[in-house]
């Protein structure tokens, strides 16, 4: 009794390879060759010890699979008569001498040496091209055992034929040059323009929230104005079309589905590392430097703008290649086009959840513009179940961003309110933190229109976003509750200094510096006039402290209270110590505020016109008053030291940031 069948059709395939061997080997080498190339493609040949013994191969040529028979249907009978026997073996000896002849030219390359590439000669590839189109014609013809032996041959052809395709995609491609890469950046979607000019020029370093803010905006082009760059050489694109082709039409859709879209994704990997956007994790995220994020951030806007055009070509070259399966080259494109954008949405998920440091704000706020900007593209790239699903990932990950942003908002106010630096500024200078802020939050108001869409709730940190009854946008209120922790900090940060002179000196700098960076950017519009002309009036209100602090112990030298007594006449005694208070007074002031700096040049002239007009009419009236007592008497340049032109030229040096007095003025002033 014959054995069973076994139940994975094992003797099926072992009968056809016996017969492919006895057909095309003549030598036991051969035959070993052959049972190399076969076993590659399926286990169970290398299982069977005696697939190939010298029994086997001298087995008589009628030999079948031992289920050919059996499944072979009977011919169909023509006008009544079933053809002859000699007429079918004539069919058939013919059928087999088209697939022997096939199998010379497809078994001729060995799938063990992958550098022996058929396409390395044409003639050669639309021979081998030509041997695949006789097996799958005769796949579609065939019945039993030759059947077989095609369907074998085609399974190994087609193998060859996927490892060509991989082969020439990768050879062809056209995108991994980073200087290519950087011409298309240039050329498709990105132009960044410097920080605005006051923040680059001014240095803020050493300021004690972070190190200078660095912010780069995107400005875009539609991808209709663009020219997509070729991802394959174009004159590559046929050949892999006829592989495709081939592929499809053998059914083996997955098998070329698996080849093209692991070849575009790790191309196209390459091509983000290239761009600096390789994959970066929230733990890393978390530890990086900020420059080197920073970059990061940037690199990733040029990627993101880049990367969606590069989709759309991706679409293009799908259709060029798989055009001969609609169902395969949708599903080609989404996987490739998935793989692009969620590779670049896991870094921007990682800026959502990473620090709320204010420097990061500006790049969060690129980010998010860009991001936003590109999603309608984005969509339009995608179809059905795919477009609804990238468009639900890019609008999770902005809402991330949203929230980094209002939070990273809120950490800079507490930042603002907890700098609390004891040491005062040499001079009463403008305070970096003063510098910091101010160029920060001009940098916001660049983003107001996005900024009031991410705080449109219309309440901040719990507050009504409306100030003396008039409704404000929310950018408008951030601000202000931003600029009024920095009048409170700096309002602070003036007690430092013993001197109640300079107290208010540096309130009138730092209040000054506030007015100017408003009046000369966009925040002039968002706070208003009524804004400015308080803090204005406040820079008044702090130079009339300043001239009662430091100069009304002067003036009260040039009086003549107790210079005159009822009985004995004007007191000389008297008159020389007013003479003498006056001049240490004044040479005090002199050395201490001839130090101190006023940046602002009309502020500087304003207060010394100040002093002049209180100080030098008084000592003017007092000199022609009382001066005449001591002319002539014993030392009288010791106690008459100055004139008033002495004085004017004096007061020149006033807020100018000496180091030490003005050489001019040494020897009157006895310094050394």
């Amino acid at each position: 009794m014959a054995a069973a069948p076994r139940a994975d059709g094992s003797e099926n395939v072992i009968a056809t390879a016996r017969h492919i061997v006895r057909s095309l080997a003549t030598t036991s080498e051969a035959a070993d060759d052959m049972m190399r190339i076969l076993s590659a493609f399926d286990r169970r040949l290398s299982a069977v010890p005696d697939l190939f013994s010298p029994s086997s191969c001298a087995a008589g040529e009628d030999e079948a699979p031992s289920s050919a028979v059996d499944d072979e249907a009977p011919f169909s009978a023509v006008d009544g008569e079933a053809p002859s026997s000699s007429s079918v073996d004539g069919e058939q000896s013919e059928v087999d001498a088209r697939l022997k002849a096939a199998e010379r030219v497809i078994f001729h390359w060995d799938p063990s040496n992958p550098d022996s590439l058929l396409w390395d000669s044409p003639d050669t590839a639309a021979e081998y091209l030509s041997a695949v189109d006789e097996v799958l014609a005769l796949t579609a013809t065939s019945r039993g055992d030759l059947l077989a032996c095609a369907e074998v041959t085609l399974q190994i052809s087609i193998s060859r034929l996927g490892d060509e395709f991989r082969h020439l995609m990768i050879q062809n491609t056209d995108v991994l040059d980073a200087e290519n890469l950087h011409d298309s950046i240039q050329r498709l979607f990105l132009s960044f323009r410097s920080p605005t000019s006051d923040a680059a020029a001014e240095d803020v370093e050493g300021s004690p929230l972070s190190e200078q803010c660095v912010v780069a905006r995107a400005t875009t082009i539609a991808l209709s104005e663009t020219q997509i760059p070729n991802l394959i050489r174009p004159e590559a694109i046929s050949d892999l079309r006829q592989i495709a082709d081939r592929m499809i039409t053998a059914g083996s859709r997955n098998d070329l589905c698996r080849v093209y879209t692991s070849v575009r994704c790790n191309i196209l990997a390459d091509c983000l590392t290239v761009l600096g956007a390789d994959t970066v994790s929230s733990k890393e995220v978390r530890r990086m430097e900020w420059k080197t994020l920073d970059k990061k951030m940037k690199n990733w806007m040029q990627a993101l703008k880049l990367v969606v055009g590069v989709i759309s070509a991706e679409r293009q070259l799908c259709e060029q290649i798989l055009a001969g399966s609609d169902d395969l080259k949708e599903e080609c494109f989404d996987e490739v086009a998935k793989f692009c954008v969620m590779h670049l949405l896991k870094f921007g998920e990682a800026i959502a959840e990473g620090q709320r440091s204010p420097e990061r704000l500006f790049g969060i706020l690129g980010m998010y513009e860009v991001l936003a900007d590109v999603l309608p593209d984005i969509g339009d790239l995608f179809l059905g179940d795919s477009k609804d699903f990238i468009c639900e990932e890019v609008e999770r990950v902005l809402l991330g961003m949203g929230d980094a942003v209002r939070g990273t908002l809120v950490e800079f106010g507490n930042a603002i309110q907890g700098e609390t630096s004891k040491k005062a500024l040499p001079g009463g200078e403008i305070h970096p933190l003063n510098r910091y802020v101010m160029n920060y939050i001009k940098l916001l108001v660049e983003y107001s229109t996005l900024l009031n869409q991410l705080l449109e709730d219309g309440s901040i940190d719990g507050r009504d976003s409306s100030e003396g009854g008039e409704s404000m946008t929310p950018v408008a209120h951030r601000v202000l509750l931003l600029m009024s922790y920095l009048e409170v900090n700096l309002e602070e940060k003036s007690k430092l200094y013993e001197d109640a002179g300079m107290q208010y000196v540096f309130l009138m700098n730092n209040v000054l510096y506030i007015v100017q960076k408003v009046k000369e950017s966009e925040l002039m519009v968002l706070l208003g006039d009524n804004w400015v002309r308080k803090r204005q009036g406040q820079i008044r209100q702090y130079s009339m402290q300043y001239l009662r602090t430091s100069w009304t112990k002067v003036l009260s030298f040039l009086k003549d209270e107790g210079l005159v007594g009822s009985s004995h006449g004007l007191s000389k005694t008297v008159l020389k110590e007013k003479f003498k208070s006056f001049n240490f007074a004044f040479e005090e002031i002199y050395k201490t505020q001839s130090a101190w700096k006023v940046p602002d040049p009309q502020l500087r002239a304003e207060l010394r016109i100040s002093i002049s007009e209180m100080i030098l009419p008084a000592y003017r009236a007092f000199l022609a008053r009382f001066g005449g007592y001591l002319e002539g008497a014993w030392h009288s340049t010791k106690y008459i030291k100055y004139t008033v032109e002495d004085l004017e030229k004096c007061l020149a040096d006033f807020f100018e940031g000496l180091p030490v007095p003005s050489s001019h003025f040494r020897r009157k002033l006895s310094l050394p």
